[in-house]
């Protein structure tokens, strides 16, 4: 067993209640007018870190060894908590280093007449705590980057909603830039709602894409194969004056593709297409 730990170990035994209360109090004056936590959560969490911390000084190792593996999970299950609950890296943070205060101050109680054990002590504690928080910050920063893909991924969902116009005729409104990672999911939302539907006619609706370059023309044109693959058509609209003039000075090839100025002359064709014809009431 580490001296750093033995003596860790004994202060939390000895001095745990007032460092809970202490600490707690502190983060509480901090997180008073904040309803994203409430005081009983954030007293259930000081007091399990605080458990699980005298555990583990328990015991021999470092805080990247197993015997500190509780104490590691609960900083995850944190940092995950508080990334969902809108903090910040640093308010989360916080939670850990704010635990220096009560600790020290009890640490100059216990060795303030020994001025050398006092200043080793609090290195030592200075170092355990510090290791903590910046497991704490690695943790929200890995946590944060998981919500911001999910995120990413549902954004890219909604943003390419398959409609349903008629009988056989699905439409997708694309809004935005088409990029690879969205391509992929168009052609797989697409292709699916077609298995799905019996579709035969599929609208790719470009009105919503401010520029077409040749990346973005090649990812049209996989999707349009993808389509026919499956057995249906892809009538392309929303094809602009701008967007026009830019697929003929970029010399993209769009032979065998059918296109469309509007939304509405795409689904008249299909219509036609399908054998169905769209009357004025008399």
């Amino acid at each position: 067993m580490e001296d750093t730990q033995f003596r860790a170990h004994a202060i939390l035994k000895k001095y745990g209640a007032g460092i809970l209360a202490d600490w707690t109090a502190d983060l509480a004056e901090g997180l008073k007018n904040d309803r994203r936590i409430s005081e009983s959560e954030l007293g259930n969490q000081t007091r399990e870190f605080l458990l699980l911390l005298e555990a583990a000084t328990s015991g021999e190792g470092g805080v990247e060894s197993a015997g500190w593996a509780t104490v590691r999970e609960f900083l995850d299950g944190i940092s995950r908590s508080r990334a969902q609950q809108g903090f910040t890296a640093d308010e989360t943070a916080t939670l850990i280093f704010s635990f220096k205060k009560p600790l020290f101050e009890y640490l100059r109680k216990e060795f303030g007449k020994d001025p050398q054990v006092l200043a080793d002590e609090t290195w030592k504690a200075t170092d355990l705590i510090d290791r903590l928080g910046l497991h704490t910050v690695k943790s929200f920063q890995a946590a944060r980057e998981s919500i911001i893909n999910r995120q990413q991924e549902e954004l890219l969902e909604l943003s390419t909603p398959v409609v349903k116009l008629w009988d056989g005729v699905l439409a997708l409104p694309m809004i935005g830039t088409l990029d690879s990672a969205r391509t992929q999911v168009v052609m797989e939302t697409l292709l699916q709602r077609i298995v799905d539907t019996g579709s035969e006619i599929a609208i790719i609706d470009i009105t919503g894409v401010p520029t077409v370059d040749t990346l973005t023309a090649q990812h049209l044109l996989k999707t349009v194969t993808a389509i026919r693959m499956m057995g249906a058509d892809c009538i392309i609209s929303g094809i602009r004056p701008q967007i026009a003039q830019t697929i003929v000075h970029l010399g993209i090839d769009l032979q065998g593709v059918t296109t469309k100025a509007t939304l509405a002359d795409a689904l008249g064709l299909a219509l036609k297409r399908s054998g169905l014809v769209v009357s004025k009431k008399v």
